[in-house]
């Protein structure tokens, strides 16, 4: 049972990092949309880069990409509350109903993944050439978040046998 319990312990916590940085985004929303701003304006990486054809200076497509982000933030957040309420009804079931009930589990995981990896690696890092600012870089930070939201999904994914 501890190795149940522990699966479902891991779903809350990410749940409640997702619902934490939405809920930042929305009660703080200047702080962060500050930071969305910068990294698609591309005004602080190498000056005369030869990528700033890509910026986006539309303080509306601002707004936009910075609701994306944290309704994706909002959606992994409920994803990973679903995976870990599903998880806690199969606790004392078979290891196949336990491990049937994991899907929300990649669900969550992989909305997360579209997040901090597509979406702070993939748009923001490289399209938008984050990676050239000291001060509007949060590659590390998604790295963070993504690397530890797979390390859980392969945790929770390890099957489960039948309770003794």
């Amino acid at each position: 049972m501890i190795w149940r319990l522990s699966k479902i312990v891991m779903c809350l916590c990410l749940a409640a990092f997702a619902f934490l940085v939405a809920f930042g985004n929305i009660t703080d929303y200047g702080s962060n949309f500050a930071f969305v701003q910068h990294v698609l304006s591309m005004d602080t990486t190498f000056p005369g880069n030869a990528l700033m054809y890509r910026s986006i200076t539309n303080p509306t497509l601002w707004s936009v990409g910075y609701w994306m982000i944290i309704f994706g933030e909002a959606l992994t957040f409920v994803l990973f509350l679903v995976a870990a309420l599903k998880l806690w009804q199969q606790r004392n079931g078979s290891g196949q109903e336990f491990n049937d009930a994991k899907g929300f589990v990649a669900l969550g995981a992989t909305m997360g993944f579209l997040v901090w990896f597509f979406g702070f690696m993939v748009v923001g890092g490289e399209w938008f050439a984050m990676w050239q600012s000291s001060t509007w870089n949060g590659q590390d930070a998604a790295f963070k978040f993504y690397m530890t939201m797979l390390a859980v999904l392969i945790y929770v994914n390890q099957p489960d046998r039948d309770l003794a």
